[in-house]
């Protein structure tokens, strides 16, 4: 295992590596070498007979897999009691918590061991890690396994070619949106909840309205997540990130649609839902072709709450007629105090975020519904920040 450790973080010329890859076997069986985002890194994935694998990036060691079952380029695979003292290949999490006594955390239903400069990501058949025999391969990286994807998945064949570059070799943004947009269409990825709209994403970056547009894609064979960034000032990013990761990206508020959009996409929009009303930390209130609908807050436990989507009945209706935003306080409150992710609950089968009618996906279109109002909040909080931040300068 040292000799792995001291492979890590070298060039692929280095003493340590040049070791390493004399145990794997000298020459690799396969040789996998592609450009991965942009900026792009040139990544290469050295794999042996013996069932070592090398990850480099521009020649810099970032990876090392042991193979410990046959596949395509191992017959057999690895022992892993050559490699790593006390474990072997029917080893069990248990196990590897009785051998590693530092540390461990879960990265994407991965649990990994922070070791001094590196991190031990030991795989397991899906779910698995408790049986004798789940074990499949075991990874040690540079990076941590929180911030950044499983190595193998480079090699993905759903989502490894998802960037577009001209002939020249420059990074191409249109042709990048429309091979997105193609494995959004066939079903091979789907858009994060959050992020810009893929088909927004031009229009919001031309509109000069935020520093930095964003759309995020994952993977569905490998769990992967690509973003594509557009900056005010600065170069387009595009690069994978673990899911973990994806949730931690800062993401703009969008600003309402009038103010960056042309006619066929405002049109489409005043035929979406749009904000009413909201009281802040309990509802909001949309409304689309006439119906009402009502978002409330409600508490599963001390730790966690979630949201309810209720289209509003006739009664329901007519108290909000009569009472305005009472109404709706208490009739939050009321789902609130029933559970509704409880089948027991009345709101159980009206909460349209767990039982959609006709295959929509009420989650995304009411949060395009808010986004404008979220965005001028915003605004106002930043403005606010910034005559605090000038009266303390003053002062």
């Amino acid at each position: 295992m040292q000799l792995i450790l001291d492979a890590l973080r070298g060039n692929r010329d280095d003493a340590p590596a040049r070791r390493l890859i004399e145990a794997f076997g000298a020459d690799p069986v396969e040789t996998t070498a592609r450009r991965i985002g942009e900026p792009a890194v040139f990544s290469r994935h050295l794999r042996f007979a013996s069932g070592g694998e090398i990850v480099l990036h521009d020649d810099a060691v970032i990876a090392v897999i042991l193979h410990l079952t046959a596949n395509p380029f191992t017959p057999r695979g690895l022992d892993a009691a050559e490699w790593i003292p006390r474990i072997d290949n029917r080893a069990t999490f248990a196990e590897f918590k009785a051998v590693f006594d530092v540390p461990w955390r879960f990265a994407d239903g991965d649990r990994y061991f922070i070791l001094e400069g590196a991190y031990l990501r030991p795989e397991f058949v899906k779910h698995g890690g408790r049986r004798p025999g789940d074990l499949q391969r075991v990874a040690f990286t540079v990076d941590d396994p929180k911030d950044t994807c499983r190595p193998a998945d480079e090699d993905c064949p759903a989502c490894r070619d998802l960037i577009a570059r001209t002939e020249e070799g420059a990074f191409d943004v249109d042709n990048t949106v429309s091979s997105l947009l193609s494995g959004v269409g066939t079903g091979v990825l789907t858009e994060a909840r959050g992020a810009v709209s893929l088909d927004d994403i031009r229009l919001l970056h031309a509109s000069a309205l935020m520093e930095r547009v964003e759309s995020q894609v994952t993977c569905t064979a490998c769990g992967r997540v690509a973003c594509l960034t557009l900056y005010r000032d600065s170069s387009p990013t595009f690069g994978y990130v673990s899911l973990d990761a994806a949730l931690r990206r800062p993401l703009e508020a969008i600003p309402p649609v009038e103010q960056w959009a042309d006619a066929a996409r405002i049109a489409d929009a005043r035929d979406a839902m749009r904000y009413v009303d909201h009281e802040p930390g309990s509802w909001f209130l949309v409304e689309q072709h006439g119906d009402l609908y009502l978002d409330a807050r409600y508490t599963i436990n001390s730790m966690v709450d979630d949201s309810c989507l209720i289209r509003l009945n006739d009664a329901e209706r007519r108290q909000y007629d009569e009472a305005g935003r009472d109404s709706l306080t208490a009739l939050a409150r009321r789902i609130d105090s029933s559970s509704p992710h409880r089948e027991e609950s009345p709101f159980h089968l009206r909460n349209l975020l767990r039982h959609p009618d006709g295959g929509r996906d009420y989650s995304a279109e009411f949060r395009v519904a808010i986004a404008g109002h979220t965005w001028l909040a915003r605004q106002k909080q930043a403005a606010a920040q910034r005559v605090r931040a000038a009266s303390a300068s003053d002062g």
